[in-house]
């Protein structure tokens, strides 16, 4: 387990397009195994890494796959949200989202990779929505 976060691109404020994420839940101790299975299934290699002490989480993402590591009851109200949205410009999300009938659900916070919310669309799907900032050791 890492104990501080890395990842090959800090900044998603560049993207042209989000970049969508399966979830996947990892029990307490697993994540390593987790990221190597999907690093084989895929044919990449992890991107992220990063621990969410304020959460009892650790996070990798491989490919299109977000992996999610924890206690069974530290992941159980994570498991109600669908998949996670990488995007260039959160403000721009919020707005399109509340405009387009979704509810903000959790309102934007600071997380370990930059800043999220999370909303519920119309149809019920429940999204996250994450814009990657570089931090001081990332600059």
């Amino acid at each position: 387990m890492t104990d501080q976060l890395w990842r090959r691109d800090p900044d998603s404020s560049t993207r042209e397009t989000p970049r969508p994420y399966i979830r996947a839940f990892v029990p307490r101790g697993g994540l390593d195994a987790a990221i190597t299975f999907y690093e084989e299934l895929q044919g990449v290699e992890v991107d992220l890494r990063t621990p969410y002490p304020e959460k009892g989480l650790d996070i990798a993402t491989v490919g299109a796959f977000l992996l999610v590591e924890g206690t069974e009851e530290v992941l159980e109200p994570f498991r109600a949200t669908h998949g996670t949205l990488l995007v260039a410009d959160l403000d721009v999300y919020e707005q399109r989202l509340v405009e387009r009938g979704a509810e903000i659900l959790d309102a934007r916070i600071d997380v370990p990779t930059g800043s999220g919310l999370t909303a519920r669309h119309p149809d019920g799907t429940i999204v996250e929505y994450v814009h990657h900032r570089p931090q001081p050791h990332e600059r």
